[in-house]
Order: C-alpha cells, then sequence, then structure tokens
C-alpha cells in the first residue's frame, strides 16, 4: 500500500469538502441542536474541524502535540483529554475557521511529506500507547476524523433547514 498517495488524497478530498461546507455556514457561531446535551456550538465545531489532521499529523511526526511544557499526554486526566463541549474554545468568524482550515490543510501535506520514508513504522498516539499502528495508519485515523467532523456540519446545515444533500457531503458541489 501507498501510505503517501492513499492520505494526499485522502486529505484533498476531506478538506475540500469540509471548506465547500463551511461556505454554507451563515455565521451564528452560537448554534447548537437544541435537543440532547453535550454537544458543540457551530464555532466550537468549526474551530475543532481545523485541528483535525495538520496538528495531530505534526504530533505523530514530530512528536510536538502542541502542549506546554511539562504535559504528559499519557497520564493526562480523561476529562482533561475529552473535556466537555462546553469548555472547548470557539471560532471567532466563519472567515477564520476557513483560514486556520486551509493552513491545517498544508500543514498535513508538509507532514505527510516529511514523514514519507516512515509511513510502516509502530506509531504510538498518546491516547493509545501500549497500541502503536503504523504511522500511515495514525495519519488515515486523524483524516477520519475530520470526515466525521464534516459529517457532524453537514448534519447541523440540515437542521438548520439548509438545503444540503449528498453532493455537499462529498464536496461535489
Amino acid at each position: 500500500m501507498n501510505w503517501t498517495n492513499l492520505l494526499r488524497s485522502e486529505v484533498e478530498q476531506a478538506y475540500h469538502a469540509a471548506s465547500r461546507l463551511m461556505d454554507l455556514v451563515d455565521g451564528d457561531l452560537d448554534w447548537k441542536p437544541s435537543s440532547g446535551d453535550n454537544w458543540m456550538t457551530m464555532g466550537q465545531l468549526l474551530l475543532h474541524m481545523t485541528g483535525a489532521c495538520g496538528a495531530t499529523f505534526r504530533g505523530f511526526v514530530t512528536g510536538d502535540w502542541g502542549m506546554p511544557d511539562g504535559v504528559d499526554m499519557e497520564n493526562m486526566p480523561e476529562e482533561a483529554m475529552l473535556p466537555p463541549a462546553e469548555a472547548l474554545p470557539s471560532a471567532g468568524s466563519v472567515d477564520e475557521a476557513r483560514q486556520a482550515l486551509a493552513a491545517d490543510k498544508e500543514l498535513a501535506m508538509s507532514m505527510i511529506a516529511e514523514a514519507e520514508a516512515r509511513m510502516d513504522d509502530p506509531t504510538p498516539a498518546p491516547w493509545a500507547p501500549d497500541h502503536p499502528a503504523p504511522l500511515g495508519q495514525q495519519m488515515l485515523g486523524m483524516v477520519n476524523h475530520l470526515a466525521l467532523h464534516k459529517a457532524q456540519l453537514f448534519y447541523y446545515l440540515k437542521m438548520q433547514g439548509k438545503p444540503v444533500n449528498t453532493m455537499n457531503l462529498f464536496g461535489m458541489v
């Protein structure tokens, strides 16, 4: 399997579709589903999507997870690793989120290039240090992370009554 080609293709598709869906957000960044709990607001979701791949790819490739010095991710309490939605930061604007998404895509592509020769190396994730997987697989998992949140954005738009369909979900319109 050629991890590099697969990852480049998947990153291109996921970021293209996510960007197109962001184009449909009207700017109400405080909106969230009215039923249930622990939903991200639209702004939190947009900001969360902007670090789905590039930032995590950098963590896997370089070991720089963007954490302050002295923070041990392997021993971090679960509530700190996965805080409730209310504790998550929010994008300041849709334009800010779109710019950050583009920057994250560039970072993702540069990390794919940097790691090309190491894609089959067993690499643990800080949240599962006892279960290493090939670096390429770890990176593909992060692309899947973006794809899941892209689908969440799609359903947020649908719940708001926006005229979205499967073509929007996959970035075909």
